[in-house]
């Protein structure tokens, strides 16, 4: 629905606003990654497997562990450990993800005013940071022991800011106005 929204109706505003003479100048959106750091139980095999279960049922897809490139001591990390997780995500999925995400899951935030211009980077991406992955609709309250923030990377082929920008409005992120 929002892929055949974006073919039919946004690549002709963005053509209209910008200038574009080809369709295939208009910015699309590349993929989508779904990133959660597992923190302090980066060394509990059963948490990771139930983060990596949770992250599965919102994404679709299978997590890919994430490992630390270096030691620090600090954090008591060697090198190899699991960090996290992330899961990329493109084509049609994408487009269900990012649907849902915008009308189901950025709604169920207590307090949400919207998302900050300044969210958008100058390459054109989109960081939205999720601070209780709980509000997803595919997870139900009963089953989660533990509670983790996530983060979603909207990734764009926008040359600008302002262009990602509009694309990410017409698309129905509630941005708000500067």
């Amino acid at each position: 629905m929002l892929q055949e929204k974006y073919k039919k109706e946004i690549v002709l505003l963005m053509k209209e606003k910008f200038g574009y003479k080809n369709n295939l100048a208009v910015p699309k959106i590349k993929k989508v990654v779904v990133n959660i750091g597992t923190g302090s139980f980066s060394k509990d095999e059963q948490t990771r497997q139930l983060i990596a279960k949770d992250l599965t049922l919102i994404t679709g897809q299978k997590p890919v562990s994430t490992l630390s490139k270096k030691d620090i001591s600090a954090f008591k990390i060697r090198q190899g450990m699991v960090v996290g997780m992330k899961v990329t995500i493109r084509g049609k999925r994408m487009f269900d993800f990012i649907s849902r995400l915008i009308n189901i899951v950025l709604p169920r935030i207590r307090d949400f005013r919207g998302l900050s211009p300044d969210s958008i980077d100058k390459s054109g991406n989109l960081n939205i940071g999720i601070r209780e992955y709980i509000i997803f609709p595919e997870l139900s309250g009963e089953d989660i022991k533990k509670i983790f923030g996530l983060e979603v990377t909207v990734v764009t082929d926008a040359k600008k800011r302002e262009e990602a920008t509009e694309l990410f409005k017409l698309m129905g992120f509630p941005i708000k106005s500067e």
